[in-house]
């Protein structure tokens, strides 16, 4: 009779990783550093390293929400989303993630402007996204959400000319957050 192997876990890795000194934990990172382009982000990302440390999560949803269409690229909510769940995941700072949500809002609002989308999915994406930036402003301190709140502000009033429903969702999700519409 074949045994079957389990999956291994990480309770499996770590009891690996017991044995390692800190000269082999430092070439296992570098190996895992060197192993792909999606590590060192997460690496570099983690340990604050680099200039804009949102840069690489902005060109992924730069890339899939404004696709050059010269070049029949499509866009992707699902691939435009994933940096920023990416990031939650990875990194966590509250002001990162309502910039990345952010940066998602303004760059769908654009490409659906500027080329044209008939597409209920990208809508209610982008009405989602601009409700979890909303929810995670609003944890931020007071003294911290003014400039977040005036971007979101101005993507809402924009969101009004799009149909789809996308303004009554955003004056919904803003509502919920206890904000007041402007005169």
């Amino acid at each position: 009779m074949m045994t079957r192997k389990k999956t291994p876990t990480w309770t499996d890795v770590k009891f690996t990783l017991k044995d390692f000194d800190r000269a082999d934990l430092l070439g296992l990172v570098q190996d895992m550093y060197a192993a792909s382009k999606d590590n060192q982000v997460f690496l570099n990302t983690r340990f604050g390293l680099g200039g804009d440390a949102l840069k690489p999560y902005k060109t992924i949803i730069d890339r899939w929400l404004w696709p050059d269409v010269f070049k029949n690229q499509n866009y992707s909510v699902a691939n435009a989303r994933k940096p920023i769940a990416d990031y939650q995941k990875e990194v966590g700072d509250p002001e990162g993630l309502a910039d990345l949500m952010i940066f998602y809002c303004r760059h769908a609002m654009g490409f659906a402007t500027e080329v044209g989308v008939d597409d209920e999915g990208y809508f209610d994406s982008l009405i989602r996204i601009f409700e979890q930036a909303l929810k995670v402003v609003m944890t931020l301190p007071e003294s911290q959400r003014e400039p977040y709140l005036n971007e979101l502000h101005e993507i809402r009033v924009t969101g009004r000319a799009i149909g789809w429903g996308v303004g009554e969702g955003f004056n919904d999700a803003w509502q919920l957050a206890g904000l007041k519409f402007d005169t």
